[in-house]
């Protein structure tokens, strides 16, 4: 769809689409759509004037992102967020990786610019693993990354969807990982385990991170916890017999976006979710039609921020028809 969306000029075209869309057609100050995009006063002022330039700014804003544009503005207005891109379709079939890779891979890149040294906070995911693997190599800087919750399995497995090493690798960054499995056997493991020095300066630097990028789950037979040796099945039968319907970062949350407790209370490994205060960012890169009703539990938590979903996916929460 459209001009192409590569790590150049495809997503240059899109940063100025949108950036003149947020200006003329939303009415937001050049340095306000700087904030919204996390771009600076310059970049944001050289891509809208390149957008008239190029005469894509007329009576409305021209091209054919402009479908994903006004959905961005319809999640964000129904859901409260302070961000949200909607990937245009590439007619992947299933999971569509390649759409929310790049996507969430821009927005990654301009988070690490502005991240002043960070720490970013980190999930796991295939679409998170997606977004890392389409980030073009950088060279070192003061950015850290830490993990957001335990990155291996009930048998102490490494997670085949965990991206502390990857990102570590392409941006030449300290990455910290939290060297415990996702869940305990027992509040009491949990206990100890949090209370070994290394760990627990890992989690306090996860838990204070201002910015966090996540993954969302669902609960059924596909759930990634489970296919990923996370959780077993049994203590999935449980998730689901107390309404769970999405998931972020271990926490469960029913289909009107109310935290569920479950058989895993206690004894997973991972950050809490604070309310938002407007100084915390939870952004979640999530696609797929398949999960758009767990996306949408999560969406209806509030405890999200930001949101990078594929155009599909996004079509089918706000019940609007396929293209």
């Amino acid at each position: 769809m459209g001009r192409g969306n590569n790590a150049n000029g495809g997503d240059e075209y899109s940063l100025g689409l949108r950036a003149a869309w947020l200006h003329y057609a939303g009415g937001l100050t050049q340095a306000a759509v700087a904030r919204k995009l996390r771009l600076t006063s310059v970049k944001t002022h050289r891509l809208i004037a390149r957008a008239v330039a190029d005469g894509a700014v007329k009576l409305s804003i021209d091209g054919d992102i402009i479908e994903c544009l006004e959905m961005e503005a319809a999640l964000s207005e129904r859901y409260d967020l302070q961000v949200c891109e909607v990937a245009p379709d590439l007619a992947e079939p299933g999971l569509p990786l390649r759409a929310l890779g790049i996507a969430g891979a821009s927005y990654m890149a301009r988070v690490i610019d502005q991240s002043g040294g960070g720490p970013i906070g980190l999930g796991h995911g295939r679409t998170l693993a997606a977004a890392v693997g389409e980030l073009p190599q950088r060279a070192g800087d003061k950015t850290r990354f830490v993990s957001l919750l335990g990155g291996l399995t009930r048998n102490f497995a490494a997670n085949p969807h965990d991206v502390m090493y990857r990102i570590a690798e392409r941006t030449e960054s300290p990455a910290h990982v939290m060297p415990v499995p996702f869940c305990a056997n027992s509040v009491h493991d949990k206990s100890i385990l949090l209370a070994q020095r290394g760990v627990r300066e890992v989690f306090e630097m996860a838990q204070s991170a201002p910015i966090k990028l996540v993954g969302l789950g669902t609960v059924d037979t596909e759930a990634q916890l489970v296919r990923a040796g996370m959780i077993d099945q049994s203590e999935l039968a449980g998730i689901v017999a107390a309404g769970a319907v999405g998931e972020v970062l271990g926490h469960f949350f029913d289909a009107d976006g109310q935290q569920v407790a479950t058989p895993l209370d206690g004894r997973t490994l991972t950050i809490s979710l604070l309310e938002n205060t407007g100084d915390d960012e939870l952004v979640a890169i999530a696609g797929g039609v398949d999960k758009a009703a767990s996306i949408a539990a999560v969406l209806e938590s509030r405890k999200l921020t930001g949101l990078i979903i594929d155009e599909a996916t996004s079509r089918r929460i706000l019940g609007r028809p396929a293209a």
